[in-house]
C-alpha cells in the first residue's frame, strides 16, 4: 500500500470510529476515537488465541510498521501540530507569565523526571522485575512532558482566566523540547553507547538544542514576516506559514537542534505584533481556520494511532501491576514538580492553591511519552515500559481529560460558566 492509500485508510478509519463515538458515547472527538479504537485492540488480542491458525495481529501491526508511529510524529505531525498551537497563543500574556512558563517547563520537567525515576527504581523490584536505574530515567523522561495536542485542546473548551490559560499552553509547547533532550542523552547511557553522562554534557546538549532551537526559530520566523511583509495575498500567507513550520522543524533536526522548540518559537512570532503587522486581518482569520483544520485531522489520526499501538504491548502481569502503581505516582510527581519549580516565582499568592491544582489534575500525557517508549531498542526492557508508559499517557487522556472541566468548574466557578 502507497502513502496515499495508508493515509487514505486512516482517514476512513478516523471518520468511522468518529461517526460511532458520535451516535454512542458522545465524548470530544479525540478522547472517543482512542477509545474506541484501544477496544477494538483489546477485542483483536483477546480472540487472537482461539484462531491459532490465523494471525489477527498480524494485518494491524505491519500497517503500524508501516506508519512508524514515533518517525511519523517526532520528524513529521509534530511540527503541524505544535505550529498550530504556538500561532494562536496570546504572546503578550505569555511573556508577562515568562518566568512560570520557564521554570515549569525547563525546572519543572527536569524535577519531574528525577521524581518519577527514583521511587520507580524502587517500585520494579517489588513487581519482580529488574530494571536499570538508567531505564527509570528514560521513563521519567518520557512521562515528564505534558502533551500539547491534549493541552491546547483542552483549554479551547475550559473558560480559565487568560493568565493561566498562557501558562498552562506555554509550559506543554515548550517542555517536550526538554523531556527530549533529556531523552536523547540518557538513551546512550540506557543502551550502553555512552560510558558516562555528567551535568557538563546535559547542560551543552540543552543549550545546542533547546537555546539553539530557540534562536533559530526567531530567525526563521523573523525572515519569513519580513518577507510576507507587505503582500497582501492569503494565498501566499498561507504557503508561508507552511513553509515556516515545515523548514523551522527540518532545519531544527538537520542542525541537531530541537526542533519542537524551534517550531513553537516559529510559530509565535507570528502571534506578537510584528506578525499582526505583516499579515492582514483577512489572512491572519483564513490562516486560524486552515490551521485549526489541520490541528483537528492529525490530532484525530494521532489518537487513533495511539488506541492502536495497544497492539505493540505484549501482556505480562508484572508490569500490569507496576503501571497501577505508577499512575497515581505520576499524578503526585506531577503535582509536586509544579509546587516546586514555582515556588520562586510569581503564581499570585492568592491563585497559587488553585493554579496548582489545575495544573497537575491537567497534565496530560500523550503521542510523544507513546512515541518516546516505541522508539526504545527492542527488547525485555522495553516491553517492561512500553505497557507503564501507555497505561499512564491513557490514563491521563481518558480519566484526567474527562474530568478537567469538574475540576475546573470547582475551583474556578466564578469564571466558568455551568456544563
Amino acid at each position: 500500500m502507497n502513502s496515499l492509500g495508508l493515509f487514505a485508510l486512516l482517514l476512513a478509519v478516523a471518520t468511522l470510529l468518529g461517526i460511532i463515538n458520535y451516535r454512542t458515547l458522545k465524548l470530544p472527538l479525540t478522547i472517543g476515537i482512542l477509545l474506541i479504537s484501544m477496544v477494538i485492540s483489546l477485542i483483536v488480542m483477546i480472540l487472537n488465541p482461539l484462531f491459532p491458525g490465523y494471525d489477527l495481529q498480524q494485518v494491524p501491526q505491519t500497517l503500524l510498521g508501516t506508519i512508524n508511529l514515533p518517525r511519523t510524529l517526532l520528524d513529521g505531525a509534530l511540527s503541524f501540530l505544535l505550529f498550530a498551537g504556538a500561532m494562536q497563543v496570546d504572546l503578550g500574556l505569555l511573556v508577562s507569565r515568562g518566568k512560570s512558563v520557564a521554570a515549569l517547563a525547563i525546572l519543572g520537567t527536569s524535577l519531574a523526571v528525577g521524581l518519577l525515576a527514583v521511587p520507580a527504581w524502587l517500585i520494579f523490584p517489588v513487581c519482580g522485575l529488574e530494571v536499570p536505574f538508567s531505564w527509570c530515567v528514560l521513563l521519567g523522561a518520557m512521562l515528564a512532558p505534558t502533551d500539547p495536542v491534549s493541552v491546547v485542546g483542552m483549554l479551547r473548551r475550559l473558560g480559565l482566566p487568560p493568565a493561566l490559560q498562557a501558562t498552562f499552553a506555554g509550559e506543554s509547547l515548550f517542555n517536550d523540547g526538554v523531556g527530549v533532550v533529556i531523552f536523547g542523552t540518557m538513551i546512550g547511557l540506557a543502551t550502553g553507547e555512552t560510558s558516562s553522562v555528567s551535568i557538563g554534557d546535559f547542560v551543552f546538549r540543552f543549550l545546542v538544542e533547546a537555546v539553539g532551537g530557540g534562536l533559530l526559530g526567531a530567525f526563521t520566523g523573523w525572515l519569513t514576516l519580513l518577507l510576507l511583509r507587505g503582500v497582501d495575498d492569503t494565498q501566499i500567507d498561507l504557503l508561508g506559514s507552511l513553509a515556516l513550520a515545515t523548514g523551522t522543524y527540518s532545519l531544527a533536526n538537520g542542525l541537531h537542534m530541537s526542533g519542537p522548540i524551534a517550531v513553537v518559537v516559529a510559530g509565535m512570532s507570528l502571534a506578537g505584533k510584528a506578525g499582526h503587522r505583516a499579515i492582514t486581518a483577512k489572512s491572519r482569520e483564513e490562516m486560524v481556520v486552515f490551521w485549526n483544520l489541520i490541528d483537528e485531522i492529525l490530532n484525530a489520526l494521532l489518537f487513533l494511532l495511539i488506541g492502536f499501538e495497544i497492539l505493540e504491548i505484549k501482556p505480562h502481569l508484572p508490569p500490569f501491576l507496576t503501571m497501577l502503581v505508577v499512575i497515581p505516582l505520576s499524578v503526585l510527581v506531577r503535582g509536586a514538580s509544579v509546587f516546586l519549580s514555582t515556588m520562586p516565582v510569581h503564581l499570585e499568592t492568592g491563585e497559587r492553591g488553585r493554579a496548582l491544582g489545575v495544573l497537575t489534575w491537567g497534565g496530560l500525557r500523550g503521542g510523544i511519552s507513546v512515541a518516546l517508549a516505541l522508539s526504545l531498542p527492542a527488547g525485555e526492557l522495553r516491553d517492561t515500559l512500553l505497557p507503564v508508559c501507555y497505561g499512564v499517557v491513557v490514563f491521563t487522556i481518558i480519566v484526567q481529560g474527562l474530568t478537567m472541566g469538574r475540576v475546573v468548574r470547582w475551583l474556578y466557578p466564578e469564571t466558568v460558566p455551568p456544563a
